[in-house]
């Protein structure tokens, strides 16, 4: 990969890269280890809030939980870069696993974590094609009703 191809391409689509989100808690954005970088679980941002908080299925929209989930990735994108130094050490997204929160009867998870695999594919082409899980959960924090984990391939 290269960082003035992925910025062009990020131009190209419209989609301005976020500063890199700071830890909420006792954590670090990104351990970059053995070829992999484990992006920290994102919660969505939007001008300081959480972007949809609330429950898939109840007073949040599948649509704006999948828009939910492509700004968390994006945010993903912007903690590997700042961990890497630029995006030429990114060779792909290699998992993603996007938690929802959600009501019992949502079956739709799917559709929601659509929302980053589809950002991923878009500003990466073939490499941010990734294995991914899409689960359900009662709560997650702030209230979000996504976040969005990444793994990343890298090299030395």
């Amino acid at each position: 990969m290269n960082d003035p191809e992925i910025l062009n391409r990020l131009s190209e689509l419209g989609i301005e890269l976020p500063p890199p989100p700071r830890p909420m808690a006792a954590y670090v954005p990104c351990v970059v280890a053995d070829g992999l970088a484990f992006v920290a679980g994102q919660v969505p941002m939007s001008s300081g809030s959480v972007l949809h908080p609330g429950h898939v299925g109840d007073d949040v929209t599948v649509e704006d939980a999948a828009a939910a989930a492509r700004q968390a990735a994006l945010q993903a994108l912007s903690v590997l870069r700042d961990a890497l130094g630029g995006f030429d050490r990114l060779e792909r997204i290699a998992q993603v696993t996007v938690f929802v929160s959600a009501t019992p009867d949502f079956v739709d998870h799917p559709s929601v974590a659509n929302g980053a695999s589809e950002l991923f594919v878009q500003v990466l082409g073939e490499a941010g094609e990734h294995a991914r899980a899409a689960v359900g959960m009662s709560s997650l924090p702030l209230g979000a009703s996504v976040e969005v984990a990444v793994t990343a391939a890298v090299s030395a």
